[in-house]
This record gives structure tokens, C-alpha cells and sequence, in this order.
């Protein structure tokens, strides 16, 4: 046996291939979706090639029913939503990544996993409706390291249609929400965690007349059309001061300013994290201290800061966090 023969289970229905082997003579062996299980190695037998082809069976001829007996179903309605990324356990401590497709559109696709100098490509292709691609496998003990997932999305269908723009949508796994995403997965049937990625109501916005030639030599010369629907950047210095953040301060208690202001403070780590930048600096002042206290009673609890410290002082003063993000 070696790896990537076909295999199956002496005393089971499964079939698959030989993944890698393991001490005291156990084989895993990856089935279908991508799941792996430990099996003995006296407990499995090769598959052969030509037996792979005598167990096929001759296709059945076809029984026509007379015409009244046939239900002619109603045409279902087009399903325009339902782009999933999907975390299904294999065992307590592995899981494997999934994109879905369960809308009728066509989705030309690429995912990948964006970093500072560069991006990890993690799959690309075509996903046909009511279908999924497997795109890695991710350790629960990595968490706080996972990938932040980058998707790009193309809708096609035959005939004449008012297609949706391109869907681009960047996701970082957080641990306060992901538990939270546990549910049935669409189209595997399986339980998993599961995001919905064309959450937002899809765009069909037309092209302005002036601006469709422009576009239609950039696509027919393969140039990247602007990117829609992108999560916003941040700034790399916030300023967390109430008039810079162009609320009315008028007939706002202290409490409420300081709500404000953490409210801008939370928003823009969330968008700093999600777009995997490595660091942030907000601007608090010195003041009280509450706010810059409690700043930094939130980035204590946040596991996706590593470190954060009092910013340069020759060009903040003593008013300013430099936030690390992992």
C-alpha cells in the first residue's frame, strides 16, 4: 500500500484513499467531503483499477410512465442568496474549511489568505449551484493564528439577465462570534459553524453609459475592475476626541460622550482587525484617564491584540495607544 492508493473498509460501506500512516500500524485514510479516519491497516484492502471498472453496473433501461401519471413540478424560484464559508469538525481538534454554494448562480471564484507581504492562495475555480469546494484545514489550538479569508465572487447564469457586481468579502474568525455560528451546513448536511458571505443585499447597480466602454475593454483585456463592496480600511491614527468624530456634544452627558467615543474606538479595531493590518494608534488624550483606562482594559481582554503601549510621546505627548494587532 502506499499513499494515495484506493482503499476500502473490510468491515464497512467506506471508501476513500490513504492519506498518510501512522505509528502502530494504522492507516488514516481520507473518505469523502475531506474527513480522515485512523483505521488498521489489516482492516482496509486496495481498490484496483480494473476492479473499479467490473463493479460498474450496467445502466438499467429507462421505464417511461404514461403521461397522466407524471407530476410536472412547478418552477421554483430563483435562489439569488446563499454564499456560506463552513467549518466542519473532524475531530476535536481539526476542522475543514468549506465554501458553499447553495443559489443557482454560476460563481466563479477565488479564495485567499491575505498577509503583509504576501497572499496565500487557497482555492479558485468554479462553484456550480448547490455545490462546495474544500479549502483547507485549520487546528482549533491555532485559532487566534487563523487566516484572515478573502473571497471575490463573479455571478453568471445562460440567457439574459441583470447580473450582481463582483462580491468581495474579507472574513476574520473572532472567538466571541464563531461558537455563536454553529448550525446545519447547506448542501453537505453536515453540523458546523457556518458564515454567510452575500449577507448583504446583492447589487445590481447598471454601469454609468459613459464609464461601460471603459469597463468592457477592462474586462476583454483581463484588467481588475475596482473592487466592490470591500470592508472599509481605517486610518492608521484614530482620533478618539468627541469633536473629531463630528458628534454633537451638545446636551450629551460625560457618560454618554465616553460611550460615544468607545463606540468609535470598538468600530475601528474591528475594521483595522478584518483587514489584517498589523497596528493601529488612537489618539485619547491625557484627561481624566478614563477613557485611555478603559482603552486599555478592553485591549487586555481582546485576543487579537499582542501587545499595545503608550505611543511615540515626541509626537503624541502622553495621549496616544500604539495597539500591536496579531
Amino acid at each position: 500500500m502506499n499513499i494515495g492508493d484506493k482503499v476500502r473498509l473490510v468491515h464497512g460501506r467506506e471508501e476513500g484513499v490513504i492519506y498518510a500512516f501512522l505509528p502502530g500500524n494504522v492507516v488514516e485514510v481520507e473518505i469523502e467531503d475531506g474527513f480522515r479516519i485512523p483505521v488498521l491497516r489489516n482492516e482496509i484492502v486496495t481498490i484496483s483499477p480494473v476492479e473499479s471498472q467490473r463493479m460498474v453496473k450496467a445502466s438499467e433501461p429507462q421505464k417511461v410512465n404514461p403521461r397522466n401519471d407524471v407530476i410536472v413540478p412547478r418552477n421554483a424560484p430563483f435562489a439569488e442568496k446563499g454564499i456560506y464559508l463552513a467549518f466542519i469538525s473532524v475531530n476535536d481538534k481539526a476542522l475543514t474549511v468549506h465554501i458553499i454554494n447553495n443559489t443557482d448562480w454560476i460563481l466563479p471564484f477565488t479564495a485567499v489568505a491575505p498577509a503583509e507581504q504576501t497572499d496565500t492562495g487557497l482555492a479558485g475555480g468554479v462553484l456550480q449551484p448547490r455545490s462546495s469546494q474544500k479549502l483547507t484545514e485549520v487546528q482549533m489550538k491555532d485559532f487566534e493564528t487563523w487566516p484572515v479569508f478573502d473571497f471575490k465572487f463573479l455571478y453568471f447564469r445562460d440567457g439574459n439577465h441583470q447580473l450582481p457586481l463582483p462580491l468581495t468579502k474579507r472574513i476574520k474568525c473572532r472567538a466571541q462570534s464563531f461558537y455563536k455560528n454553529k448550525s446545519k451546513v447547506p448542501v453537505l448536511g453536515k453540523d458546523g459553524f457556518v458564515y454567510q458571505i452575500d449577507e448583504e443585499s446583492l447589487k445590481k447597480e447598471a454601469p454609468a453609459p459613459e464609464n461601460l466602454a471603459a469597463e468592457l475593454k477592462e474586462r476583454m483585456l483581463g484588467q481588475t475592475a475596482p473592487e466592490q463592496n470591500q470592508v472599509a480600511k481605517p486610518e492608521q491614527v484614530v482620533d478618539l476626541h468627541i469633536e473629531k468624530l463630528g458628534v454633537s456634544i451638545n446636551g450629551l452627558s460625560n457618560d454618554a460622550i465616553l460611550r460615544k467615543q468607545l463606540d468609535a474606538f470598538e468600530s475601528n479595531l474591528e475594521l483595522a482587525i478584518a483587514n489584517g493590518m498589523e497596528e493601529i494608534t488612537f489618539i485619547h488624550g491625557a484627561g481624566s484617564g478614563s477613557l485611555k483606562n478603559e482603552l486599555h482594559r478592553r485591549l487586555g481582554k481582546n485576543q487579537h491584540v499582542k501587545y499595545f503601549k503608550d505611543a511615540l510621546k515626541e509626537k503624541f505627548g502622553y495621549g496616544a495607544t500604539l495597539v500591536k494587532i496579531k
